[in-house]
Protein backbone atom coordinates (compact mmCIF):
# COMPACT_ATOMS: atom_id res chain seq x y z
CA UNK A 1 0.00 0.00 0.00
CA UNK A 2 2.71 2.07 0.34
CA UNK A 3 3.59 3.93 -2.96
CA UNK A 4 -0.12 3.95 -4.16
CA UNK A 5 -0.92 5.24 -0.83
CA UNK A 6 1.11 8.32 -0.69
CA UNK A 7 0.66 8.84 -4.50
CA UNK A 8 -2.85 8.65 -4.70
CA UNK A 9 -5.23 11.94 -4.83
CA UNK A 10 -7.90 10.61 -3.77
CA UNK A 11 -8.52 7.33 -2.09
CA UNK A 12 -11.11 5.21 0.35
CA UNK A 13 -10.27 3.55 3.37
CA UNK A 14 -12.74 1.83 5.82
CA UNK A 15 -13.04 0.57 9.59
CA UNK A 16 -15.24 -1.57 10.97
CA UNK A 17 -16.08 -1.74 14.87
CA UNK A 18 -18.97 -3.17 17.31
CA UNK A 19 -20.20 -2.43 20.54
CA UNK A 20 -19.62 -4.63 23.49
CA UNK A 21 -23.03 -6.41 23.14
CA UNK A 22 -21.71 -7.36 19.84
CA UNK A 23 -22.14 -11.33 19.82
CA UNK A 24 -18.46 -12.21 18.73
CA UNK A 25 -17.62 -9.65 21.29
CA UNK A 26 -19.21 -10.87 23.95
CA UNK A 27 -17.15 -13.98 23.74
CA UNK A 28 -14.27 -12.33 23.47
CA UNK A 29 -14.76 -10.63 27.01
CA UNK A 30 -15.55 -14.03 28.61
CA UNK A 31 -12.54 -15.22 27.39
CA UNK A 32 -10.45 -12.61 29.14
CA UNK A 33 -12.81 -12.05 32.02
CA UNK A 34 -11.78 -16.29 32.40
CA UNK A 35 -8.34 -14.99 31.79
CA UNK A 36 -8.06 -12.08 34.11
CA UNK A 37 -9.30 -14.37 36.87
CA UNK A 38 -6.78 -17.16 36.37
CA UNK A 39 -3.95 -14.43 36.33
CA UNK A 40 -5.16 -12.87 39.59
CA UNK A 41 -4.82 -16.00 41.45
CA UNK A 42 -1.96 -17.26 39.56
CA UNK A 43 0.47 -15.14 37.20
CA UNK A 44 1.96 -18.07 35.56
CA UNK A 45 -1.31 -19.68 34.82
CA UNK A 46 -0.98 -20.56 31.27
CA UNK A 47 -4.80 -20.20 29.23
CA UNK A 48 -6.58 -20.98 26.03
CA UNK A 49 -10.05 -19.97 26.91
CA UNK A 50 -12.60 -20.31 23.87
CA UNK A 51 -16.04 -19.20 24.01
CA UNK A 52 -18.98 -19.40 21.85
CA UNK A 53 -22.55 -18.04 22.33
CA UNK A 54 -26.01 -18.95 20.70
CA UNK A 55 -29.82 -18.28 21.50
CA UNK A 56 -29.59 -19.16 25.08
CA UNK A 57 -26.63 -20.94 25.48
CA UNK A 58 -23.02 -20.14 25.87
CA UNK A 59 -19.86 -23.04 26.08
CA UNK A 60 -17.06 -22.36 27.25
CA UNK A 61 -14.04 -24.58 26.37
CA UNK A 62 -10.44 -24.90 25.73
CA UNK A 63 -7.04 -25.58 27.94
CA UNK A 64 -6.39 -24.09 31.36
CA UNK A 65 -3.52 -24.82 33.81
CA UNK A 66 -3.50 -22.82 36.80
CA UNK A 67 -3.27 -23.04 40.39
CA UNK A 68 -6.32 -19.99 40.57
CA UNK A 69 -9.64 -21.62 41.71
CA UNK A 70 -12.04 -20.09 39.44
CA UNK A 71 -15.66 -20.45 39.66
CA UNK A 72 -16.26 -20.39 35.30
CA UNK A 73 -19.77 -19.93 34.95
CA UNK A 74 -19.89 -17.07 37.98
CA UNK A 75 -17.49 -15.56 35.16
CA UNK A 76 -19.85 -16.06 32.19
CA UNK A 77 -23.01 -14.40 34.16
CA UNK A 78 -21.36 -12.29 35.44
CA UNK A 79 -19.48 -10.74 31.74
CA UNK A 80 -22.80 -11.55 30.53
CA UNK A 81 -24.94 -9.31 33.24
CA UNK A 82 -22.43 -6.41 33.15
CA UNK A 83 -22.70 -6.23 29.16
CA UNK A 84 -26.06 -5.97 29.47
CA UNK A 85 -27.72 -9.10 28.62
CA UNK A 86 -30.18 -9.14 31.14
CA UNK A 87 -32.96 -10.13 29.49
CA UNK A 88 -34.14 -12.44 26.74
CA UNK A 89 -35.21 -10.41 24.90
CA UNK A 90 -32.16 -9.11 24.04
CA UNK A 91 -30.99 -12.52 22.64
CA UNK A 92 -29.61 -13.38 26.12
CA UNK A 93 -30.15 -13.74 29.82
CA UNK A 94 -27.22 -13.87 31.82
CA UNK A 95 -29.45 -15.63 35.07
CA UNK A 96 -31.35 -18.10 32.77
CA UNK A 97 -29.46 -19.32 29.23
CA UNK A 98 -27.43 -22.72 29.71
CA UNK A 99 -23.70 -22.13 30.31
CA UNK A 100 -21.84 -25.47 29.18
CA UNK A 101 -18.19 -25.79 30.25
CA UNK A 102 -15.46 -28.03 28.44
CA UNK A 103 -11.85 -27.13 29.74
CA UNK A 104 -9.10 -29.20 30.01
CA UNK A 105 -5.06 -28.63 30.13
CA UNK A 106 -2.16 -27.55 28.37
CA UNK A 107 -0.84 -29.86 26.29
CA UNK A 108 2.21 -31.44 27.56
CA UNK A 109 4.12 -31.04 23.87
CA UNK A 110 3.40 -27.35 23.74
CA UNK A 111 4.05 -26.91 27.83
CA UNK A 112 7.66 -28.19 27.32
CA UNK A 113 8.60 -25.64 24.32
CA UNK A 114 7.23 -22.79 26.24
CA UNK A 115 8.43 -23.56 29.76
CA UNK A 116 12.08 -24.36 28.37
CA UNK A 117 13.10 -23.01 25.21
CA UNK A 118 14.94 -24.54 22.00
CA UNK A 119 18.06 -22.36 23.38
CA UNK A 120 17.92 -24.20 27.00
CA UNK A 121 17.51 -26.93 25.66
CA UNK A 122 19.92 -27.15 22.79
CA UNK A 123 22.16 -24.05 23.28
CA UNK A 124 22.97 -23.85 27.18
CA UNK A 125 21.29 -19.96 27.11
CA UNK A 126 21.96 -18.76 30.49
CA UNK A 127 20.39 -15.30 29.68
CA UNK A 128 16.96 -15.78 31.81
CA UNK A 129 15.08 -13.97 28.85
CA UNK A 130 16.24 -17.15 26.45
CA UNK A 131 14.43 -19.44 29.00
CA UNK A 132 10.68 -18.98 27.52
CA UNK A 133 10.02 -20.31 24.20
CA UNK A 134 7.36 -18.76 22.00
CA UNK A 135 4.02 -20.43 22.87
CA UNK A 136 3.13 -21.45 18.97
CA UNK A 137 4.46 -20.20 15.69
CA UNK A 138 3.19 -17.15 13.64
CA UNK A 139 3.75 -13.78 12.42
CA UNK A 140 2.15 -10.85 14.57
CA UNK A 141 2.06 -7.13 13.24
CA UNK A 142 2.21 -3.58 15.06
CA UNK A 143 1.36 -0.49 13.30
CA UNK A 144 1.30 3.28 14.35
CA UNK A 145 0.92 6.33 12.07
CA UNK A 146 0.54 9.97 13.29
CA UNK A 147 -3.42 10.79 11.88
CA UNK A 148 -4.44 10.87 15.25
CA UNK A 149 -3.28 11.86 18.95
CA UNK A 150 -3.27 7.93 19.61
CA UNK A 151 -1.03 7.41 16.87
CA UNK A 152 -3.68 5.18 15.51
CA UNK A 153 -5.44 5.53 11.33
CA UNK A 154 -8.13 7.55 12.09
CA UNK A 155 -11.45 5.60 10.53
CA UNK A 156 -10.73 2.86 13.01
CA UNK A 157 -10.36 5.37 15.70
CA UNK A 158 -13.41 7.05 14.71
CA UNK A 159 -15.52 3.81 14.45
CA UNK A 160 -14.12 2.41 17.77
CA UNK A 161 -15.39 6.15 19.40
CA UNK A 162 -18.85 5.35 17.93
CA UNK A 163 -19.38 2.49 19.10
CA UNK A 164 -18.14 3.61 22.75
CA UNK A 165 -20.56 7.04 22.63
CA UNK A 166 -23.16 3.68 21.50
CA UNK A 167 -22.74 2.13 24.59
CA UNK A 168 -22.63 5.24 26.86
CA UNK A 169 -25.83 6.20 25.85
CA UNK A 170 -27.86 3.40 26.19
CA UNK A 171 -26.23 2.76 29.43
CA UNK A 172 -27.23 6.42 31.16
CA UNK A 173 -30.53 6.28 29.51
CA UNK A 174 -30.04 9.35 26.89
CA UNK A 175 -31.21 6.53 24.26
CA UNK A 176 -33.43 4.36 27.02
CA UNK A 177 -34.77 1.83 23.93
CA UNK A 178 -31.29 0.95 22.65
CA UNK A 179 -29.99 -2.71 23.37
CA UNK A 180 -26.51 -4.35 23.91
CA UNK A 181 -25.58 -5.21 20.23
CA UNK A 182 -24.72 -2.82 17.50
CA UNK A 183 -21.59 -1.59 14.85
CA UNK A 184 -20.55 1.14 13.35
CA UNK A 185 -18.02 1.52 10.22
CA UNK A 186 -16.37 4.82 8.88
CA UNK A 187 -15.03 5.22 5.54
CA UNK A 188 -12.47 7.97 5.41
CA UNK A 189 -11.50 9.84 1.42
CA UNK A 190 -7.64 10.20 1.93
CA UNK A 191 -5.55 12.90 -0.39
CA UNK A 192 -1.93 12.07 -0.88
CA UNK A 193 -1.62 9.48 2.41
CA UNK A 194 -3.24 12.76 4.35
CA UNK A 195 -7.03 12.04 5.86
CA UNK A 196 -8.65 14.97 3.58
CA UNK A 197 -12.87 14.01 4.30
CA UNK A 198 -15.33 11.40 5.94
CA UNK A 199 -17.22 9.97 2.98
CA UNK A 200 -19.48 7.77 4.71
CA UNK A 201 -21.01 6.95 8.07
CA UNK A 202 -22.94 3.76 9.26
CA UNK A 203 -24.60 3.04 12.88
CA UNK A 204 -26.46 0.25 13.51
CA UNK A 205 -27.55 -0.34 16.59
CA UNK A 206 -30.47 -3.08 18.30
CA UNK A 207 -33.10 -1.20 20.00
CA UNK A 208 -36.34 -2.57 21.31
CA UNK A 209 -40.13 -3.59 19.39
CA UNK A 210 -42.13 -0.42 18.07
CA UNK A 211 -39.53 2.39 17.89
CA UNK A 212 -39.88 4.14 14.57
CA UNK A 213 -37.05 4.07 12.23
CA UNK A 214 -37.23 7.49 11.86
CA UNK A 215 -36.62 8.51 15.68
CA UNK A 216 -33.71 6.02 15.92
CA UNK A 217 -32.23 7.67 13.30
CA UNK A 218 -32.82 11.16 14.79
CA UNK A 219 -31.53 10.34 17.97
CA UNK A 220 -28.42 8.64 17.28
CA UNK A 221 -27.80 11.42 14.35
CA UNK A 222 -27.90 13.65 17.51
CA UNK A 223 -26.80 11.76 20.67
CA UNK A 224 -24.06 9.85 18.95
CA UNK A 225 -22.76 10.84 15.47
CA UNK A 226 -22.78 14.57 15.80
CA UNK A 227 -21.04 14.31 19.17
CA UNK A 228 -18.38 11.98 17.86
CA UNK A 229 -17.37 12.68 14.37
CA UNK A 230 -15.28 16.04 13.44
CA UNK A 231 -17.95 19.11 12.22
CA UNK A 232 -14.87 19.89 9.65
CA UNK A 233 -14.36 16.58 7.93
CA UNK A 234 -18.49 16.76 7.09
CA UNK A 235 -19.60 17.82 3.98
CA UNK A 236 -22.67 18.02 1.71
CA UNK A 237 -21.48 14.66 0.20
CA UNK A 238 -21.29 12.57 3.44
CA UNK A 239 -23.44 9.83 3.12
CA UNK A 240 -25.07 8.71 6.73
CA UNK A 241 -26.41 5.66 6.94
CA UNK A 242 -28.73 4.95 10.55
CA UNK A 243 -29.73 1.65 10.52
CA UNK A 244 -30.23 1.21 6.85
CA UNK A 245 -32.47 -1.71 7.05
CA UNK A 246 -34.61 -0.35 9.05
CA UNK A 247 -35.44 -2.41 11.91
CA UNK A 248 -33.04 -4.12 14.08
CA UNK A 249 -34.79 -6.07 16.67
CA UNK A 250 -33.66 -9.11 16.75
CA UNK A 251 -29.89 -8.89 18.48
CA UNK A 252 -27.01 -10.28 20.24
CA UNK A 253 -26.62 -14.23 20.19
CA UNK A 254 -30.16 -14.80 19.10
CA UNK A 255 -29.71 -12.85 15.98
CA UNK A 256 -26.30 -14.43 15.05
CA UNK A 257 -24.34 -16.74 16.88
CA UNK A 258 -21.24 -15.59 18.39
CA UNK A 259 -17.21 -16.62 19.09
CA UNK A 260 -13.66 -15.74 20.66
CA UNK A 261 -11.54 -14.37 17.90
CA UNK A 262 -13.63 -13.18 15.10
CA UNK A 263 -13.02 -9.74 15.41
CA UNK A 264 -9.02 -9.46 15.01
CA UNK A 265 -9.48 -6.47 12.66
CA UNK A 266 -11.12 -4.78 14.89
CA UNK A 267 -9.17 -5.71 17.68
CA UNK A 268 -6.53 -4.26 15.20
CA UNK A 269 -6.23 -1.19 12.72
CA UNK A 270 -9.21 -1.19 11.34
CA UNK A 271 -7.64 -3.51 8.01
CA UNK A 272 -5.43 -0.04 7.57
CA UNK A 273 -2.69 -2.45 8.22
CA UNK A 274 -1.77 -6.31 8.31
CA UNK A 275 -2.89 -8.84 10.36
CA UNK A 276 -1.04 -12.07 11.39
CA UNK A 277 -3.95 -13.89 11.47
CA UNK A 278 -3.98 -14.70 15.45
CA UNK A 279 -6.52 -13.93 17.82
CA UNK A 280 -5.94 -12.15 20.89
CA UNK A 281 -8.69 -12.79 23.18
CA UNK A 282 -8.31 -16.02 25.83
CA UNK A 283 -5.11 -16.21 25.57
CA UNK A 284 -2.11 -16.02 28.22
CA UNK A 285 0.32 -13.92 27.54
CA UNK A 286 2.81 -16.71 26.36
CA UNK A 287 0.91 -16.82 23.44
CA UNK A 288 2.72 -14.65 21.20
CA UNK A 289 -0.22 -14.21 19.04
CA UNK A 290 -1.20 -12.15 22.02
CA UNK A 291 2.40 -10.50 23.91
CA UNK A 292 4.47 -10.06 20.51
CA UNK A 293 1.91 -8.16 18.99
CA UNK A 294 1.54 -5.81 21.59
CA UNK A 295 5.47 -5.04 21.63
CA UNK A 296 5.04 -4.67 17.67
CA UNK A 297 2.58 -1.71 18.59
CA UNK A 298 4.65 -0.70 21.36
CA UNK A 299 7.83 -0.74 19.14
CA UNK A 300 5.78 0.71 16.10
CA UNK A 301 4.57 3.36 18.21
CA UNK A 302 7.46 4.66 19.35
CA UNK A 303 9.29 4.80 15.93
CA UNK A 304 6.19 7.10 15.03
CA UNK A 305 6.56 8.78 18.02
CA UNK A 306 10.23 10.00 17.73
CA UNK A 307 9.61 10.65 14.58
CA UNK A 308 11.95 8.77 12.95
CA UNK A 309 8.40 7.97 10.46
CA UNK A 310 5.19 9.15 9.96
CA UNK A 311 3.67 5.31 9.20
CA UNK A 312 5.89 2.67 10.42
CA UNK A 313 4.32 -1.33 10.37
CA UNK A 314 6.22 -3.95 11.82
CA UNK A 315 6.24 -7.77 11.28
CA UNK A 316 7.83 -10.03 14.13
CA UNK A 317 7.56 -14.17 13.33
CA UNK A 318 8.40 -17.18 15.94
CA UNK A 319 8.83 -20.76 15.79
CA UNK A 320 7.29 -22.91 18.45
CA UNK A 321 9.51 -23.35 21.42
CA UNK A 322 12.38 -21.20 20.15
CA UNK A 323 12.93 -17.93 21.98
CA UNK A 324 14.44 -15.49 19.87
CA UNK A 325 12.17 -14.25 16.57
CA UNK A 326 12.41 -15.80 13.17
CA UNK A 327 12.14 -12.41 11.64
CA UNK A 328 11.60 -8.89 12.31
CA UNK A 329 11.12 -5.90 9.57
CA UNK A 330 9.61 -2.99 9.32
CA UNK A 331 7.93 -0.66 6.34
CA UNK A 332 7.52 2.72 6.59
CA UNK A 333 5.59 3.29 3.59
CA UNK A 334 8.14 5.93 2.10
CA UNK A 335 7.16 8.11 5.39
CA UNK A 336 10.85 7.64 7.24
CA UNK A 337 13.45 10.19 7.66
CA UNK A 338 15.89 7.81 7.95
CA UNK A 339 16.74 4.37 6.40
CA UNK A 340 14.92 1.70 7.12
CA UNK A 341 17.63 -0.67 7.76
CA UNK A 342 18.56 1.71 10.13
CA UNK A 343 15.15 1.95 12.36
CA UNK A 344 15.00 -1.84 11.99
CA UNK A 345 18.56 -1.74 13.68
CA UNK A 346 17.59 1.07 16.40
CA UNK A 347 14.04 -1.18 16.68
CA UNK A 348 16.24 -4.13 17.47
CA UNK A 349 18.41 -2.61 19.99
CA UNK A 350 15.50 -0.85 21.91
CA UNK A 351 12.98 -3.74 22.09
CA UNK A 352 13.76 -7.32 22.87
CA UNK A 353 11.47 -9.27 21.45
CA UNK A 354 11.76 -12.90 22.94
CA UNK A 355 8.81 -14.27 24.60
CA UNK A 356 10.12 -13.45 28.54
CA UNK A 357 11.37 -9.94 27.43
CA UNK A 358 8.32 -8.93 26.24
CA UNK A 359 6.53 -10.39 29.26
CA UNK A 360 8.42 -8.85 31.80
CA UNK A 361 9.08 -5.62 30.10
CA UNK A 362 5.36 -4.90 29.70
CA UNK A 363 4.06 -6.72 33.02
CA UNK A 364 1.68 -8.94 31.26
CA UNK A 365 1.11 -11.75 33.77
CA UNK A 366 -1.76 -9.11 35.44
CA UNK A 367 -5.14 -9.35 35.13
CA UNK A 368 -6.03 -6.30 32.66
CA UNK A 369 -7.25 -8.20 29.52
CA UNK A 370 -10.74 -8.23 30.30
CA UNK A 371 -11.37 -4.12 29.35
CA UNK A 372 -8.88 -4.96 25.81
CA UNK A 373 -11.94 -7.16 24.72
CA UNK A 374 -13.95 -4.70 23.18
CA UNK A 375 -13.34 -1.56 21.63
CA UNK A 376 -9.79 -2.29 20.52
CA UNK A 377 -6.67 -3.39 21.80
CA UNK A 378 -4.72 -0.45 20.78
CA UNK A 379 -5.10 3.58 20.73
CA UNK A 380 -7.21 3.29 24.03
CA UNK A 381 -6.50 6.47 25.89
CA UNK A 382 -9.17 5.35 28.01
CA UNK A 383 -7.13 2.98 29.54
CA UNK A 384 -3.31 2.20 31.23
CA UNK A 385 -2.15 -0.12 28.71
CA UNK A 386 1.40 -0.77 29.40
CA UNK A 387 2.41 -1.32 24.97
CA UNK A 388 0.72 2.33 24.47
CA UNK A 389 3.97 3.88 26.54
CA UNK A 390 6.19 6.11 25.07
CA UNK A 391 8.59 5.61 27.49
CA UNK A 392 11.09 4.48 24.81
CA UNK A 393 10.60 7.38 22.46
CA UNK A 394 13.24 10.17 23.42
CA UNK A 395 15.74 7.18 23.81
CA UNK A 396 15.09 5.97 20.03
CA UNK A 397 14.84 9.81 18.63
CA UNK A 398 18.62 10.67 20.36
CA UNK A 399 20.30 6.90 19.09
CA UNK A 400 18.80 8.02 15.41
CA UNK A 401 20.34 11.34 15.74
CA UNK A 402 17.39 13.37 15.02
Amino acid sequence: MGTTFSKAPSLLLTSESVTEGHPDKLCDQISDAVLDACLRGDPESRVACETAAAAGLIMVFGEITSKAPIEVEAIVRQTAREIGYTHADYGLDADTCRVAIALSQQSDDIAVGVGKSFEAREEEATDPHALQGAGDQGMMVGFACDETPELMPLPISLAHQLTQRLAVVRRDGTIDYLRPDGKSQVTVEYAYGKPRRIAAVVVSSQHDEGVESGDIAQDIQRHVIDKVLPAEMLDEGTRIYVNPTGRFVRGGPMGDAGLTGRKIIVDTYGGIARHGGGAFSGKDPSKVDRSAAYAARWAAKTVVAAGLAERAEIQVSYAIGVASPTSVSIETFGTNVIDEDDISRLVLEHFDLRPGAIIEALDLRRPIYRETAAYGHFGRSDLDLPWESLDRAEALQKAAGL
